[in-house]
C-alpha cells in the first residue's frame, strides 16, 4: 500500500503565509461588517433644523387617515339633487357600460330603440320600480325619483331618444314646514 493517505498538503507552507491568513480571517469580516453598517445607516437624517418639526409637518403626520376623500353631508339640510350624468356614473354605469345581465349599453341605439319606443313614462317606471335583472332605482334606494329620471333621460338620449329632462317640482308648503 502507498502512504498517500498519510500525506497532508496545506496551502500555508511558511509562517509568513500563516500570519497573513490569520489576519485576513479577522480583518475581512470586520471590514465587511463596517461597510454594511455604513450602507444601512447612510440615509437622510431628520433632526433639529430640518422641516420635520414645523407645525404643518406635524399636523400632516397626526392627521386622521379616515378624513381623506370624504365629504360630510348635513343630513338635516336640504337634499341636493344630482345631475343625470353624475347618477349614471355613480350607479348605472356598472351595468350599462358593460351590458351586464342584459342591460342596454350606454349609447347603443339598437339596444335602446325598443325601450324608447315604449315611451318616457314606461322607461322611467322600469328604472324606479325595477325590471328583469335591474333592481329598483339601480340598487340605490337613497336616490330621489327625479335623480333616477334624470339618469334615464341621460342614457336614453345617448341611445337616440329626445326625452326632456324632468323638472323639479316645488315642495308643497306642508312639506316645507317639516
Amino acid at each position: 500500500m502507498s502512504d498517500a493517505h498519510d500525506e497532508h498538503e496545506s496551502a500555508i507552507k511558511t509562517p509568513k503565509q500563516l500570519i497573513v491568513a490569520v489576519l485576513a480571517g479577522f480583518l475581512v469580516p470586520i471590514i465587511a461588517i463596517v461597510l454594511l453598517v455604513q450602507y444601512v445607516t447612510n440615509d437622510k437624517k431628520v433632526g433639529a433644523g430640518s422641516s420635520a418639526q414645523t407645525p404643518e409637518a406635524i399636523a400632516a403626520r397626526i392627521h386622521p387617515v379616515a378624513d381623506e376623500g370624504f365629504t360630510f353631508k348635513d343630513v338635516s339640510g336640504p337634499k341636493q339633487l344630482q345631475a343625470g350624468e353624475a347618477v349614471y356614473k355613480m350607479v348605472c354605469s356598472a351595468c350599462h357600460d358593460t351590458g351586464a345581465a342584459g342591460a342596454p349599453k350606454f349609447g347603443d341605439a339598437g339596444a335602446w330603440s325598443p325601450r324608447i319606443a315604449q315611451g318616457y313614462d314606461k322607461v322611467v317606471e322600469h328604472a324606479l320600480k325595477g325590471f328583469n335583472a335591474m333592481p329598483a332605482k339601480g340598487g340605490n334606494p337613497d336616490l330621489d325619483d327625479v335623480e333616477v329620471a334624470r339618469a334615464v333621460v341621460h342614457m336614453a338620449n345617448a341611445g337616440g331618444a329626445k326625452f326632456k329632462e324632468p323638472e323639479v317640482k316645488a315642495a308643497a308648503p306642508a312639506e316645507a314646514a317639516k
